[in-house]
């Protein structure tokens, strides 16, 4: 569910009109439902009730510091996988205690800056890693708390570019080794082993791949206790899909999903942590743009529109689909016409959608990309030396500009030129 919706014929973002918006703000740009955010964090949080549980939100899939604080001040913690990620956080109002750090190539001054600043935990990804953690709180006068994240060699069933849990992927290490390497860490004075991560990918749309996942670190967390090791935390991740689509396959609901986690951990007496985005942000974003032209060309009609790769690069990277709707509701029995939708960039893989069928716009009009909250701004660029777009929050019936529109004066002037020239 979300909270934008038709009235009267116009599109609404809660109480907001979508064109109104743009009439402020110009095109193309994000826009955001706070009710949306907090509605789908509290399913999430309702979802583990009974568990002693902390909900993180994975900050990479919306980054706003306006997301970060709406979601914080529900008493969400935050999953980050960078310095600059743990700085927004903190800048956000995140205390050090409730940010966890993710992340295979975390570089020994982003560990300082989280051990300086505080933090919840760090899940550890390599034995490489782990040494130079140890190392860095060693130097400090500190404990680092970890976690180690294991990969149960499970396939999660979605696009191979976030797939995360199996064998060949690059994240974890092998859980054929954790009892290994979990001894090796109890060596290592500067650690402070308390439990265990696991993450097998993003938009998931079954339970099944979860469950097996989450089987074997319930066999693990026994094992491990029986080594000797204090295991009182389950990091769990994040990964449960959305309906992109708006059709009858919806993804499983969190409260399924919570289920499904006390009938397989629940038995441990863990702390459970878990690291949804996408659910928490995706649905609560529309992207909006404007048609610039509709060309007929030789054997398809295209509509050309003013959002393009570098401000949603999703369904060129990942074939991804958005919904496409426009901000005036079609008046009734009105004939739908069939497009090949792209953007003003200079390569072909600028298009958002081929063939796709959708009521009939004109130049000027105002279409919006629907589930576009998660991985839309965080990934955008300024390819082309186009600017990066507005990000608005809306509230009810107030909105507010949260990221601004640069002038290309700003974006030149970022640069500098070497004397010699």
């Amino acid at each position: 569910m979300d909270h934008f919706l038709y009235r009267n014929g116009a599109l609404h973002a809660e109480d907001v009109p979508v064109a109104e918006i743009a009439a402020a703000v110009g095109t193309p740009f994000y826009v955001y439902s706070t009710a949306t955010l907090l509605r789908h964090f509290q399913l999430f949080d309702d979802a583990l009730e009974g568990l002693d549980h902390l909900v993180c939100y994975a900050m990479k899939a919306a980054s706003n510091q306006a997301i970060l604080a709406t979601l914080a001040q529900a008493g969400a913690g935050m999953d980050v996988v960078s310095g600059g990620e743990y700085m927004r956080a903190k800048a956000a109002g995140v205390p050090g205690d409730k940010i966890v750090f993710s992340g295979v190539g975390k570089t020994a001054a982003e560990i300082r800056l989280a051990l300086e600043g505080g933090i919840r935990q760090f899940n550890v990804e390599s034995e490489p890693e782990m040494e130079v953690l140890n190392a860095t709180a060693l130097a400090m006068g500190k404990i680092a708390p970890i976690t180690i994240r294991v990969n149960p060699d499970v396939d999660a069933k979605t696009h191979a570019k976030i797939a995360t849990g199996k064998s060949e992927n690059k994240f974890g290490i092998p859980i054929s080794r954790a009892r290994e390497v979990y001894a090796l860490a109890a060596s290592m004075d500067g650690l402070d082993v308390i439990g265990i991560d696991v993450h097998i990918g993003s938009q998931l749309t079954d339970l099944a791949p979860f469950e097996l996942a989450y089987q074997k670190v319930a066999e693990l967390t026994e094992q491990l206790r029986a080594d000797g090791h204090d295991i009182r935390r389950l990091d769990l991740g994040g990964g449960l899909g959305i309906p992109y689509a708006r059709d009858n396959q919806a993804p499983p609901l969190p409260l399924d999903y919570g289920a499904m986690i006390k009938r397989t951990l629940g038995h441990l007496g863990c702390e459970i942590e878990i690291e949804p985005g996408r659910l928490i942000a995706g649905n609560a974003g529309l992207m909006v743009s404007e048609v610039i032209y509709v060309k007929s060309g030789e054997d398809r009609d295209f509509l050309i529109i003013d959002g393009a790769m570098n401000d949603l690069i999703r369904p060129a990277m990942y074939e991804a689909y958005h919904d496409i709707i426009p901000v005036v509701e079609p008046a009734p029995g009105a004939e739908p016409a069939t497009f090949d939708i792209v953007g003003p960039v200079c390569e072909t893989g600028d298009t958002f959608a081929r063939g796709r069928q959708m009521p009939a716009v004109a130049a000027g009009d105002l279409v919006a990309f629907r589930s576009a909250g998660a991985y839309g701004a965080v990934m955008s660029s300024e390819y082309n030396s186009r600017p990066l777009i507005p990000e608005v929050l809306v509230n009810e019936d107030q909105f507010a500009v949260i990221r601004r529109r640069p002038t290309f004066d700003e974006m030149i002037k970022r640069d500098t030129i070497p004397e010699w020239l």
